[in-house]
């Protein structure tokens, strides 16, 4: 597939330029699509921001070149991309679990994270349903979480700041704010300020009301925007790992398939409809512009 090759290639560039200076623009470019959308495509397809990925890789590198020949540490520490051994040396030893110095040793342990190379499984054992829609602008508001995607951290962080909210009357207060019924859910997960090393922000919101809003929330302005909307089967808060699934699969099946990309857009949105006694369901709606 060209989605492959072009991925693939924009891999080779930045594996080339380890040991220099990558530019996440030139990268994107490699592989035909916007800056931000190669970011997120390789974040979620690989598990790993691309920051985290380059980082890995150059002090993989590091430990390889120290280990077999006489390079100083600091000038491996500046031919990988620190301004100091200082730095450097930290950086090492949060990765390998050893200095610099250590991996001359013989019987070493250290850690090696392989060049990544993108392919697809083609399973074909499940649809994806979706529509493309135009929306006007909108406001929501609500309450927010920081946290990361690396090493997955943010499935675990995102259920636990939902139940934590239900429990400490923080999401009850939320949806009567918003000036809903009493049991109504709250009707947005907001994913947003996503950054190149892998932190973000979530906040579970409503729309805004036509009053002002009480101190404590964040309020968004949604632009008019192009999204495409996933149905997810998604019924209950216990239903975690169908949202996943389909999180998964719009950036590894269809992104690489169709003829759209991530709109130059921070808002990811899960919005949430229903209540809890008569049934809920969720819709994932992903910005999106035409390539």
């Amino acid at each position: 597939m060209d989605w492959l090759n072009r991925m693939n290639e924009a891999v080779n560039y930045i594996e080339s330029h380890l040991d220099g200076v990558i530019s996440y623009d030139r990268a994107a470019q490699v592989a035909c699509c916007s800056t931000y959308h190669f970011q997120r495509m390789f974040s979620y397809i690989s598990g790993v921001p691309l920051s985290e990925y380059i980082r890995r890789r150059r002090l993989t590198l590091a430990a390889l070149e120290l280990q077999t020949s006489g390079i100083k540490v600091i000038d491996a520490a500046l031919k990988y991309g620190y301004e100091s051994p200082e730095a450097f040396s930290r950086a090492f030893k949060g990765l390998h679990g050893v200095t610099p110095v250590s991996a001359r040793d013989t019987g070493v342990s250290l850690k090696v994270f392989p060049k990544i190379v993108f392919s697809i499984s083609i399973k074909g054992d499940a649809e994806m349903n979706y529509r493309i829609e135009q929306k006007e602008a909108f406001e929501l508001f609500g309450l927010e979480l920081k946290t990361t995607v690396v090493n997955g951290q943010c499935f675990k962080d995102i259920p636990a700041f939902i139940e934590r909210s239900v429990t400490d009357g923080k999401a009850a207060a939320l949806v009567r704010d918003a000036g809903k019924e009493p049991g109504a859910v709250f009707d947005a997960g907001v994913t947003y300020a996503h950054n190149p090393d892998g932190s973000m922000n979530y906040a579970i919101a409503c729309h805004k009301p036509d009053k002002a809003v009480p101190p404590g929330y964040v309020v968004f302005s949604i632009p008019r925007q192009t999204w495409a909307v996933f149905e997810t089967g998604w019924e209950t808060e216990h239903d975690d790992k169908k949202l996943h699934d389909v999180w998964e699969r719009i950036y590894s099946e269809w992104f690489p398939t169709v003829s759209y990309e991530h709109a130059n857009v921070d808002y990811d949105l899960e919005m949430y409809f229903g209540d809890r006694e008569n049934g809920c369901s969720c819709e994932i709606w992903i910005p999106v512009v035409k390539k």
